[in-house]
């Protein structure tokens, strides 16, 4: 049997920031898969080499915090652009730590990102003509939570 090479892997093309405000956390209760939560997002920025614009008010992150201590997190808000599109986001992904890193985000405090996993998968739908490029590409976003915000750095998987 001849050797199986994998081709190289894809390249990840910055696309921008987003700093997006987050409310405060809303608990349902125990749920068949963990604790079910929700958390209100507000207003933001987006800048980068790719997309610029702000958050629209409105959006939501809905979390199911599992029993291993890891976050799903499934949020869903909309990115105006700079020009007046609307863009539609979706990100799915997880975040995860040490339980003592954890609970340091979890009271508001300052953590640094390499202490703990935050990343999702992005997907982007509009009708706008100038962004339609948009509903062609998957992207990575590596996260931040702080202690009002949420910073989200995407990239391009090329």
């Amino acid at each position: 049997m001849g050797e199986f090479l994998l081709p190289p892997p894809p390249a990840l093309l910055p696309m921008c920031r987003v700093r997006c405000e987050v409310g405060a956390l809303v608990t349902l209760g125990p749920a068949k898969h963990g604790e079910r939560r929700y958390v209100p997002l507000g207003g933001g920025t987006v800048s980068g080499p790719e997309l610029n614009g702000s958050l629209v008010e409105g959006g939501v992150d809905w979390q199911i915090g599992r029993a291993d201590g890891v976050l799903e997190i499934a949020a869903h808000y909309v990115i105006r652009t700079d020009d007046g599109a609307l863009v539609e986001i979706q990100s799915d992904g997880l975040r995860h730590g040490r339980p003592e890193v954890m609970a340091r985000l979890a009271r508001g405090e300052a953590v640094p990102p390499q202490d703990y996993f935050f990343r999702t998968l992005v997907r982007f739908t509009t009708g706008a003509p100038a962004w339609l490029h948009l509903n062609k590409v998957l992207a990575i976003a590596v996260g931040q939570r702080q202690a009002s915000a949420v910073v989200l750095d995407f990239y391009r998987i090329g």
